[in-house]
């Protein structure tokens, strides 16, 4: 019973084609594309207002050279967000409960952050390794541990969102077959399984959106730092 209750993150395969690249490409897919024309309809309209309040929440702190990083930063964010609210609807997939994938995310885009600190400016950027008046004693401990938590920082991105998917799955799962096994010998505590499980739901809508909305407000911190 437990190996089944994994099973849902395994990637599926169809006639030997793995249907992650499938899952992946769905997204882009659902959203409309913006048309020539001079008035838009109410969905493309609600898009664009959904994508500049993000980007003028997201880079009002950072400088003029962190702007650049706009559209990466916003299309990453709707991919992530879609995926993970898919990933909710039944006899689905979700890529992002793959910490392969998540990495593969954090990785690249944690680390062009600190390339273009080094290039910019390195003075900045190595001055985080050593914060200011600091003993002499401690100066190499200091930066051993700065350092460390400098390159933890891609591991903590990708698992913490594959962490919360996959916690959120298993739960889903475990509550619904409690509420399936429950409800011919006890109907009643059945039912209130049933209703815990519709919380529990909602509750991992907004976990899929807030985890998302993080994943990227982290990297955009960390764009700060070095631009």
């Amino acid at each position: 019973m437990m190996l089944s209750f994994f099973d849902q993150f395994m990637s599926p395969t169809y006639l030997g084609i793995p249907l992650i690249a499938l899952a992946l490409s769905l997204p882009w897919i659902l959203y409309p594309k913006p048309t020539p024309r001079w008035l838009n309809n109410r969905l493309i309209t609600l898009q664009g207002w959904f994508i500049n309040r993000f980007t003028q929440q997201i880079f009002q702190p950072l400088s003029l050279g962190g702007h650049k990083w706009a559209a990466l930063l916003a299309s990453l964010m709707l991919f992530l967000l879609t995926l993970n609210m898919l990933g909710l609807l039944p006899y689905t997939f979700t890529p992002t409960t793959q910490l392969s994938l998540n990495m593969a995310f954090a990785v690249p885009l944690w680390l062009a952050t600190v390339i273009i600190g080094m290039r910019n400016q390195p003075t900045h950027a190595l001055g985080h390794l050593l914060p200011e008046g600091t003993p002499t004693l401690l100066i190499p401990v200091l930066i051993i541990i700065e350092t460390i938590s400098l390159f933890i920082r891609p591991l903590a991105l990708g698992v913490r969102l594959t962490a919360n998917l996959t916690a959120g799955h298993l739960l889903i799962q475990l509550i619904a077959t409690a509420a399936f096994v429950l409800l011919p010998l006890m109907p009643t505590v059945a039912i209130l399984t049933a209703v815990l499980l519709f919380l529990l739901t909602l509750l991992e809508v907004a976990v899929a959106m807030i985890q998302a909305y993080v994943f990227v407000l982290l990297l955009s911190l960390y764009l700060q730092e070095n631009v």
